[in-house]
């Protein structure tokens, strides 16, 4: 990727690396590239609840009505309602304004185009050489051709309303905790489950544009954990600021990460001929008890890189209609354009109401094998992911594991950290292996 842009859009920390300034310059190049060759003039904005939310979303409207097109202002919702509302609307393409499970202070933009998809490399690289070099080249139309923002009112009750079809028709007798993370979800995802006839236990839903993500949602499933226990409730789910993905949590209390949902999913969905090519899509860090699970049940996985970017690219380029990241990213593809909690949380509710058992007895249709996984804040990423030493302690430490296991050392797309992941059998090896490499990452950042 390029100087701007991550695999999740462009992100930092609010007001000193995503000024009001830069967010101007991508609405302004965003709009401009994604409605030039068409007839549609509008754009679809949705944010999570962080306190920079308000600045930013300003900044980002102010460049896009300067080219002359019209903004779809949809408030608090999740980044998959705007995909959805996208296309909905026929509108020119949809922006995002939310870091998703970062920490409040930073923020991010991310782009869809009219299909409701994140953008292409291409594209993206494209909006950054605009936005860095050729940006003052666009035209700034006066009089009645500036472009007006429309409110749309209704977003969240469009939103539920598609979201619900890819549920069950009832979840009358279940009790779910659902934690929102204090993020973008926090309206619809208690409403959508209540309406659908489930007792519903909320938690994280007072957002005050400080605790987004903080002591919750699918990256701090803790107290959900402990709550769903204490209600004795059938499930919980756990979304992150910006809920594209959910984690789940059984009746006694256990995690259901993203690889478990995809397993279980995948499975339901072949049983009723509907997992195009008998095949799904998850990136390298999957657990290797997906790939044993999903080959018992005759289901071939296809790998990509990390980013659910990179799963929808394989999606449609083999005509396959389910991926997804062990996060809890996770793409229906018959239904929406990229990963969605909510819709994924209905999927697995699928699975729950049409086989009757548990959410614990399903999560038992995958062993999840040991995997640890070790962020390592850095300054300089691709120099250490370059240097020598480090490959040659990946190789030392690959001949230790003797094919028992394997090693993934990559960057983060989004945030200043490695990521070292080890898995196998023996978890004591493992910590040994991840001890040993975090030391030499430690070793080279001096």
């Amino acid at each position: 990727m390029g100087k701007l842009f991550g695999t999740d859009g462009v992100r930092g920390v609010a007001n000193r690396e995503l000024t009001p300034e830069l967010a101007y310059k991508l609405g302004r190049v965003g709009a401009y590239l994604l409605t030039n060759d068409t007839e549609t003039r509008s754009i679809v904005i949705g944010r999570d609840t962080r306190v920079s939310g308000d600045m930013l979303e300003a900044a980002l409207i102010a460049g896009i009505c300067s080219v002359g097109v019209n903004v779809l202002r949809a408030g608090i919702i999740p980044t998959p309602a705007v995909a959805y509302l996208t296309r909905a609307f026929s509108a020119g393409g949809g922006v995002v304004i939310s870091a998703s499970h970062n920490p409040y202070e930073d923020n991010g933009i991310k782009f869809f185009g009219a299909n409701g998809c994140k953008l292409p490399d291409a594209v993206e690289e494209e909006i950054e050489r605009f936005v860095l070099v050729a940006e003052n080249g666009l035209s700034s139309p006066t009089g009645d051709r500036v472009g007006r923002v429309f409110d749309v009112n209704d977003a969240d009750r469009l939103y539920i309303n598609f979201a619900k079809g890819a549920g069950p028709a009832s979840l009358k007798g279940l009790r779910i905790v659902v934690d929102c993370a204090n993020g973008a979800a926090y309206r619809v995802g208690p409403r959508i489950f209540k309406e659908l006839g489930a007792e519903v236990i909320p938690l994280a839903v007072e957002p005050d544009g400080l605790n987004i993500n903080v002591g919750c949602g699918s990256t701090n499933p803790a107290r959900l954990q402990q709550e769903v226990v204490r209600q004795r409730a059938d499930l919980g789910l756990a979304f992150d600021g910006d809920a594209d993905r959910v984690i789940a949590v059984d009746e006694q209390g256990n995690i259901v990460d993203g690889d478990q949902i995809m397993v279980i999913c995948a499975k339901r969905l072949k049983e009723q001929g509907r997992l195009a090519g008998d095949t799904l899509v998850a990136t390298v860090m999957s657990n290797l008890g997906l790939h044993l699970a999903l080959q018992e049940a005759g289901i071939k996985v296809l790998q990509t890189k990390v980013g659910d970017r990179y799963v929808l690219e394989e999606l449609l380029r083999t005509g396959t209609n389910m991926g997804g990241e062990q996060s809890g990213h996770i793409i229906f593809l018959d239904h929406n354009t990229t990963g969605d909690g909510i819709l994924t949380s209905m999927q697995l509710l699928n699975a729950v109401t049409g086989t009757g058992q548990s959410l614990g007895s399903l999560a038992g249709w995958m062993e999840r094998l040991p995997q640890i996984l070790e962020n390592i804040r850095v300054r300089e990423k691709e120099t250490i992911m370059n240097d020598p030493r480090l490959e040659a302690a990946i190789q030392e430490q690959e001949a230790r594991l003797a094919g028992q296991g394997r090693i993934l050392v990559r960057p983060s797309g989004t945030e200043p950290l490695i990521r070292v992941m080890v898995e196998g059998r023996n978890r004591d090896v493992l910590m040994q292996v991840v001890n040993e490499l975090v030391k030499v990452i430690r070793e080279i950042e001096r």
